[in-house]
């Protein structure tokens, strides 16, 4: 296995299936069946699960004439609603699992503790980090960046929705867009592509953490990479 610990970036977005709005019931069991499959082979999995299904905090807030911390917090609020209805489809599935959120909710998820979430993992439960880094103007691409640092994941596996890698821009609109398969941290920063915040790029740069970007919605996609097959594109 190609990697032990990893941690697995899930857009908000991915759990929308074919509704405009909130949290699709197929998705979130696919998704959890990906995880399933990666669990029985050996691996520890931790998640960081975006809210734009639900909130996104930037352009929500303005719509609604709310500051952007106010919108940030309400957007945190989303990633623990996904990460519980996460959490219930790998508990249906037998997978034990953990929501450690990072803005106090005793009732309904642990606090975010490192040592606790490491524990966790070694004894072989799925985490899942919820709110964010419990800071407005932080994306949840930060928290993911982050939390892989602090655990010592070995790699970040970033799934995106229809999109099997980074491509030189977008696939959907250009069709003349190249994908790469192997690109550095500065690549992104330097040729601004948007993949993930600037500040998670440069965050798994300071810490030595390799990202795979990939297609979540291709079947065993995180098998493959747990395997060593060379799919999507790795930002090292």
């Amino acid at each position: 296995m190609k990697y032990k610990r990893i941690l697995l970036k899930i857009s908000g977005e991915a759990l929308l299936g074919t509704q405009q709005f909130g949290i699709d019931q197929e998705p979130v069991k696919m998704i959890a069946g990906e995880i399933k499959k990666a669990v029985e082979l050996g691996a520890q999995i931790a998640v960081v699960v975006g809210g734009g299904n639900i909130f996104r905090g930037m352009k929500n807030s303005a719509k609604l004439g709310m500051d952007q911390a106010s919108g940030d917090y309400v957007g945190m609020l989303a990633t623990v609603m996904n990460a519980i209805a996460l959490q219930s489809a790998l508990n249906q599935m037998n997978v034990p699992c953990r929501v450690q959120s990072a803005i106090a909710m005793n009732q309904i998820a642990e606090p975010y503790i490192r040592h606790r979430a490491i524990r966790h993992l070694e004894k072989g439960r799925v985490v899942i980090f919820a709110a964010g880094t419990g800071n407005p103007f932080f994306t949840t691409d930060t928290a993911a960046a982050l939390r892989a640092s602090e655990i010592n994941a070995e790699a970040m596996l970033m799934a995106k929705n229809g999109v099997d890698g980074v491509y030189t821009d977008d696939p959907n609109t250009n069709p003349n867009a190249e994908k790469l398969d192997n690109i550095t941290y500065d690549d992104i920063i330097k040729n601004g592509l948007r993949v993930m915040d600037t500040a998670a790029c440069a965050l798994c740069k300071q810490n030595n953490i390799p990202i795979v970007v990939f297609d979540f919605e291709a079947e065993n996609g995180i098998l493959d990479i747990l395997n060593g097959k060379e799919i999507g594109t790795y930002i090292r």
